[in-house]
């Protein structure tokens, strides 16, 4: 640190220090100016050539002003200026309570202040200060040091370039280069508060607290040294690992590793590449359990595209030490450039990258829909690799207008080229409606088929090549004979008012139109 810092820091504290000192001054009365009496000396004698306005004082000295005591080996005693310097072995005792030692003091009677240095301590039952330049004013009972110092108790070691301490609201206040220092966990601030009855530290700076567990960085806050809980303030962070949990406000209970944080949660895995958001949420890390809610968000990004999903609550936990489950519950939308999903309850689990939906699932990629029970989407190197729609499975083109190619039957699966859906296979009690088209656009007709199974392969979503299977039945119907009824297969709805059209529409609420025949749906998350 420069001088020239060191003394910008100086005339800063000593300001914020008088100014204190002023206000403590005008809380109570004046003291009445006593006397400070000489009790005791081995030798008093006169000399002009030492100090010609001092009594010299030598061997086992003792003074007394009202109810302090001050002892010393040596001594000057300004008698007409109710003053005194004392040399070696300083003592001085207020009460039964506190004690301050040093190697020089300078005692004014009329300000009540003392003013030791070297080897100072200051020590008030369990509580001790050490510092080589201690200013202590008797009648407010504080001890000031200017010049580095630290305060010791059972629990902790506090210290500072500048620092307060008050025996009897048992209060201090340390500022530039603080440390504290604990068994569990070292703290570093700019600005700190300190009760030395409760151990509690009130953070008032840019602070840091680093543990075996955990590194929390913070500005504003307390942290309870004995119970090892705190709450934190100005959107602090808890890093545990490579999880990273910010708030505007965090509970913070180590022992228990859980972190409660309120407005504008982030609960951020920087190897996972996964973050979860919310204006409340919490996270346990010994056992890797992160919750979010209101307007809540789970972002993944660990390569291409961001996934954005939101669901009423998200829960987020730990599989395998390495990986992530997360679960969504009520209201799931989801975005990402390539797909864009609702549902009722949603599972994604990092390890295998599988996203399970449930309960009246729709995912959507380009122009198609797709809908079903469930629906699991596969996905590779974060992109999909293919989707299976389990039960009830209806897939759907938007061709233009108010043609739609549609796929229907038990089961579905919808295999991915890039970000467009290259082939989809269909199980059991097939369905289908397709428009053909001529080489320049124009619909054929309407071709409907049913049979056991069917396969579809597109090119640039137009169909390429239709294989349906074992004994297919089907039609072809001109578009001018077209009756409004054979355009869509039974249970036919075009949801594209629901589809999220970006991450923030992910948010908004929208009311699905139920079919009154329905089927119903299972809603089981995967275990």
């Amino acid at each position: 640190m420069s001088a020239k810092y060191k003394i910008l820091c100086l005339f800063t504290f000593l300001s914020v220090i008088f100014s204190s000192y002023a206000q403590d001054k005008d809380s109570i009365s004046s003291p009445q100016t006593t006397s400070v009496f000489l009790e005791h000396t081995d030798l008093l004698s006169f000399d002009k050539d030492i100090n010609p306005e001092a009594q010299i004082l030598r061997g086992n000295v003792c003074f007394r002003h009202d109810s302090s005591y001050m002892y010393c080996d040596s001594a000057f005693y300004y008698e007409e200026k109710n003053s005194l310097e004392a040399f070696s072995n300083v003592r001085m005792e207020q009460g039964d309570t506190l004690f301050v030692y040093g190697d020089y003091l300078i005692y004014d009677g009329n300000t009540q202040l003392a003013r030791l240095r070297k080897n100072v301590r200051m020590v008030n039952n369990q509580v001790t200060l050490y510092t080589d330049s201690l200013n202590y004013d008797r009648a407010l009972n504080i001890g000031y040091y200017f010049d580095g110092g630290k305060i010791v108790d059972e629990q902790n070691v506090l210290s500072s370039l500048y620092g307060k301490y008050s025996p009897d609201s048992k209060m201090a206040v340390f500022n530039d280069s603080v440390k504290l220092e604990n068994p569990q966990f070292t703290l570093f601030s700019d600005t700190l508060e300190y009760s030395t009855a409760s151990k509690i530290a009130t953070i008032l700076g840019p602070s840091v607290i680093i543990s075996d567990s955990a590194t929390v960085y913070t500005s504003k806050g307390w942290y309870d040294t004995v119970a090892d809980k705190s709450s934190l303030l100005n959107r602090s962070q808890v890093v545990s690992g490579n999880r990273i949990l910010i708030g505007d406000s965090i509970s913070y209970d180590k022992m228990s590793g859980f972190g409660e944080a309120f407005g504008n949660m982030c609960l951020r895995d920087t190897v996972q590449k996964v973050i979860l958001e919310g204006q409340y949420g919490y996270y346990n890390e010994l056992t890797e359990y992160a919750f979010a809610t209101d307007s809540a968000r789970f972002l993944e990004y660990s390569k291409g595209d961001t996934l954005y999903l939101h669901g009423d609550t998200l829960e987020m936990v730990t599989v395998d030490s390495l990986y992530r489950e997360i679960k969504a519950f009520h209201g799931v939308r989801f975005y990402r450039v390539d797909i864009q999903g609702v549902c009722d309850s949603l599972q994604f689990n990092t390890k295998d990258s599988v996203l399970y939906m449930f309960r009246a699932p729709i995912l959507w990629n380009e122009q198609y829909q797709l809908l079903g029970d469930t629906i699991l989407i596969f996905m590779k190197d974060s992109a999909i690799d293919y989707a299976h729609v389990k039960e009830y499975a209806f897939a759907i083109q938007h061709v233009d207008s108010t043609y739609y190619n549609q796929l229907k039957g038990s089961d579905l699966k919808a295999y991915f080229e890039g970000e467009s859906v290259r082939l989809i296979d269909v199980e059991g009690n097939a369905e289908s409606i397709f428009y053909p088209l001529e080489k320049d656009g124009t619909k054929v007709g309407l071709n409907e088929s049913k049979s056991g199974f069917l396969s579809i392969w597109l090119k640039e979503n137009k169909l390429e090549k239709l294989k349906i299977w074992p004994t297919p039945v089907g039609s072809l119907t001109p578009i001018p004979d077209l009756k409004p009824e054979q355009k869509t297969l039974k249970d036919f709805k075009w949801y594209d008012y629901l589809r999220p059209k970006d991450k923030n529409d992910i948010f908004t609420v929208h009311s699905r139109e139920i079919l009154a025949d329905e089927p119903k749906r299972s809603n089981k998350f995967v275990h």
